[in-house]
C-alpha cells in the first residue's frame, strides 16, 4: 500500500469519525475494503498525532473541549457573552467542564455576590483571577485526567447537598430528537447538576447540531435554554422550540 493511498484512507476515517461521531474497526476494514489489522494500525498512528481517541473496538473524534487552544475562539466567546448575561447579582451557579462553558468566566468579571460551583479546575482557576471574588466551591471527587474535571459518585453526592439558580452545561453534540450528548461515558454529573438547578441552560456552538453521539447525557425535558450562535439555522431552531427550548443564538464580534 501506497504511502500516498494510506493518507487518504486516513483522511476518509477523519471524515467519517466527524459526520458519524464514531466508528467500529469492523466498519472501518468494510468502508476502506482493507484489514481489521490496517484500520488498528491507522487508528493507533492517528491517536498518537492527536487525531482522534481509541474506543471500545473502533474510533471517535477527539472532543473539541480536548483540542488544544492559545485561547477560546470568538464563536466561544460569544456565547459566553450571552450566557453570563442570564447571571443577575447574587446568583448561585454551577458550570461544568468545557472550554465552552469556561468561555464564560471573563465576563463574569463585574457580577457581584456570585456563589459558584464547579467540577473543573480550568474554570475554578479562572474564577480565582477574577477580581470581583465570587465564592468559589469545587465538587471535589474522582479526578479524571483526560477532561481535567472531577466526576464520579463523591461529587454528586456533593451537589445533592446545594441547589443553584441556574446550571451552565456544555455538550459535544446536539441531537434534535433526544438531547444533548457527549464523548464522556460519566454523564453522572452533569445529570446531577441539572436536577439541583432551577434553570439548565446548554452552551454549545452551532456546529455541533446534528452530531448524533451514543451518549446521551441530557434529554430536551431537562434543558431549558440553549445558548449557541447564530449560524444555527431557521430549521433546527424552530425544531428545538417547539420542545420548550429556549434559544439565544450569539452573534460574534467581527474583527478587522
Amino acid at each position: 500500500m501506497s504511502k500516498r493511498n494510506t493518507q487518504q484512507r486516513r483522511h476518509g476515517i477523519m471524515s467519517l469519525l466527524n459526520e458519524q461521531g464514531e466508528a467500529s474497526v469492523e466498519l472501518l476494514a468494510r468502508r476502506f475494503e482493507t484489514s481489521e489489522v490496517t484500520i488498528r494500525k491507522d487508528l493507533t498512528a492517528m491517536e498518537n498525532h492527536g487525531l482522534l481517541l481509541r474506543r471500545r473496538g473502533g474510533a471517535i473524534p477527539v472532543p473539541r473541549e480536548l483540542v488544544v487552544e492559545e485561547g477560546p475562539s470568538e464563536v466561544k466567546r460569544a456565547i459566553g457573552r450571552a450566557a453570563a448575561a442570564l447571571i443577575p447579582d447574587h446568583h448561585r451557579i454551577v458550570i461544568d467542564y468545557g472550554r465552552t462553558t469556561a468561555a464564560m468566566i471573563p465576563e463574569l468579571e463585574r457580577k457581584r455576590g456570585l456563589v459558584v460551583m464547579t467540577n473543573s479546575l480550568h474554570v475554578a482557576n479562572a474564577l480565582r483571577e477574577l477580581e470581583n471574588e465570587p465564592t468559589l466551591l469545587m465538587t471535589g471527587g474522582t479526578w479524571d485526567p483526560h477532561f481535567e474535571a472531577f466526576q464520579g459518585k463523591v461529587a454528586e453526592q456533593v451537589l445533592r447537598d446545594y441547589d443553584f439558580d441556574r446550571a451552565f452545561i456544555g455538550a459535544d453534540g446536539i441531537d434534535l430528537e433526544r438531547g444533548t450528548c457527549t464523548f464522556n461515558e460519566q454523564i453522572g454529573l452533569s445529570r446531577v447538576m441539572a436536577e439541583v438547578a432551577r434553570e439548565v441552560v446548554v452552551l454549545a456552538e452551532s456546529s455541533k447540531v446534528g452530531r448524533r453521539i451514543p451518549n446521551l447525557e441530557l434529554p430536551w425535558e431537562q434543558v431549558d435554554t440553549l445558548v449557541t450562535d447564530a449560524n444555527l439555522n431557521d430549521v433546527a431552531q424552530q425544531q428545538l422550540e417547539a420542545l420548550g427550548v429556549q434559544v439565544i443564538c450569539a452573534e460574534a464580534s467581527s474583527r478587522a
